[in-house]
């Protein structure tokens, strides 16, 4: 499932983000590319800082965890800090899958669903769409300041090459507690019926029957 997440990030967010990248050190993203990857990932990212990292970390985390479209759609196990990259003219990142498995400076984690975080107008750097492959075609996606896409991690997929300006996101990825896209995407949408129900028609029995429908298929389906 492709799903976008709208005003993941509000205005005041976005300024402390940039604030805080004004005057950050970027280095070659090659460094945290496989082997496979590196041969065709072209863009920088921040230069590894603890302070300045966890002031990023604590505002995208924040939102994350009172987002109801990103808590039912991906049902997070664990998720990695943001990797934020830049991308400046001439920039490119071929097509590629994601590493499968993460976390080589700590506990390691499966990759099931990636995430982009787009930082700065679509109007102001030209290029730069996420382009990725679906059964029904390539999907690119460019989206609003603030806004998120989430997919597999499993999915082909690459950034066009940026022709002016500069395409500046956070990245992550998620450990989801169902690694089955189809089951997630089944549950996210059987999720959001259950948490309309359970405002408008608590206590009755067909909110009940979803309820309980939906609780037993993620005990089901939940790797734990």
């Amino acid at each position: 499932m492709l799903l976008t997440i709208p005003d993941l990030l509000n205005a005041a967010q976005l300024d402390k983000i940039h604030e805080t990248l004004a005057d950050a050190p970027f280095i070659d993203g090659k460094a945290t590319a496989g082997f496979a990857a590196s041969r065709v990932k072209r863009n920088e990212e921040l230069r590894p800082d603890p302070e300045r990292m966890q002031r990023l970390i604590r505002i995208l985390m924040a939102s994350l965890g009172h987002n109801e479209h990103f808590r039912l759609g991906v049902l997070p196990h664990r998720v990695s800090d943001p990797i934020f990259a830049r991308y400046t003219p001439g920039m490119a990142y071929g097509e590629h899958v994601d590493d499968p498995i993460m976390g080589a400076g700590g506990p390691r984690f499966r990759t099931d669903v990636s995430m982009t975080v787009f930082l700065n107008a679509p109007d102001t750097y030209e290029g730069g769409e996420l382009v990725i492959r679906t059964t029904f075609g390539d999907k690119r996606v460019k989206l609003p300041p603030g806004h998120a896409v989430v997919y597999p991690s499993s999915s082909l997929h690459q950034v066009a090459e940026v022709r002016s300006g500069t395409r500046l996101v956070a990245l992550a990825w998620i450990q989801s507690y169902v690694r089955d896209p189809a089951r997630r995407e089944l549950l996210y949408e059987l999720g959001l019926a259950r948490e309309q129900l359970l405002k408008e028609a608590a206590g009755t029995a067909k909110s009940g029957y979803v309820d309980r429908s939906y609780a037993n298929l993620l005990r089901m389906w939940s790797d734990l």
